[in-house]
């Protein structure tokens, strides 16, 4: 089968960065599901996992996460899913990846795509959609069906690929989004997803969102790095949670998280497959979810651009056009 992989951690300039390969067509077994990918989406995972560094793959490493497809095959254990599903999922990071011709998945992580989505369209949403899904029900416990109704949420970072899918979450829950965004298309698109309020987080947040009317912010989501850290400790209202994603080096003083009894959360959508966690059904389930709230126009696709065919040329761009921020 075709495959698209590598064995030096290359720049992204460098044409050998990805290599066009022929591998064996894999077979599952247990609750694996097979499934013929159809598109793949490319997210800043992807680069930081090609990142440049002095290491040589013996075997040619497929990397590749978010994908939407057709199951062609299931394990004997696997119940979820029969041939012929179409389906979409954001793969596992400890495993060969979705950029191949055939993919190899545990069916706990994988949710029946959305019906009235393309692939292309589909494969956009996965990874992004978990991450915020996690973040807020999972980890900040608001409640998805309204329960919180009324309450506010600054996401942080929100005109991203997580914010723009955690925007949406949100109005679904009844929240009241303020969402962060420096450019004016950025400003636009926000709004277009649903944000209530937008602030520019290049400058005084704590400012802009006091002058909103806001002393305090129920929840606050950072999708973006740490550099916020402050201002969301000073947002954040008593007892209330902040929830990040991105790995930092940077210090993150808790004395005012502590004066507050707030709380702080980290969300990696990849833990519950790496871990093998008791719960990992939740990824179907909460992929389900999303792609019925989809079907019934609730909730949009966040596609930005499409390459075709996959192949490594079209991965390279991919991966240089997320390095271009």
């Amino acid at each position: 089968m075709k495959a698209v992989g590598f064995t030096h951690y290359l720049p992204v300039e460098d044409a050998n960065a990805f290599l066009d390969l022929e591998i064996d067509k894999p077979e599952p077994k247990r609750r694996d599901i097979l499934v013929n990918v159809k598109a793949v989406a490319v997210n800043p995972v992807d680069v930081k996992v090609r990142a440049p560094k002095d290491k040589v793959e013996e075997t040619p490493r497929i990397i590749g996460y978010d994908a939407s497809g057709v199951v062609e095959a299931v394990g004997s254990d696997a119940t979820l899913f029969k041939p012929g599903d179409e389906v979409y999922y954001a793969g596992d990071i400890t495993r060969s990846g979705t950029n191949a011709e055939f993919h190899l998945v545990d069916e706990r992580i994988v949710g029946h795509k959305p019906a009235s989505l393309s692939h292309a369209e589909a494969a956009a949403l996965p990874l992004t959609t978990i991450t915020a899904y996690e973040a807020f029900f999972d980890r900040l416990r608001i409640d998805r069906d309204g329960a919180d109704e009324g309450q506010s949420i600054l996401i942080i970072g929100a005109g991203g690929g997580v914010g723009s899918i955690g925007i949406q979450l949100a109005k679904q829950a009844g929240l009241t989004v303020i969402a962060t965004a420096s450019r004016p298309e950025t400003s636009d698109w926000v709004k277009l997803l649903g944000a209530n309020h937008v602030v520019n987080h290049r400058e005084d947040m704590v400012a802009q969102v006091r002058d909103l009317g806001f002393r305090h912010i129920d929840h606050i989501a950072i999708f973006n790095d740490m550099g916020h850290w402050d201002a969301a400790v000073e947002l954040i209202r008593p007892q209330g949670g902040i929830v990040g994603i991105d790995d930092t080096g940077l210090p993150m003083p808790m004395a005012g998280m502590k004066m507050k009894a707030a709380s702080f959360h980290w969300e990696f959508m990849f833990a519950r497959s790496m871990h093998q966690t008791p719960d990992m059904i939740e990824q179907h389930r909460l992929l389900s979810c999303v792609a019925k709230k989809i079907d019934e126009g609730k909730i949009k696709t966040t596609l930005s651009r499409v390459l075709s065919p996959i192949n490594a040329a079209n991965i390279r761009e991919a991966h240089r056009l997320i390095e271009t921020g």
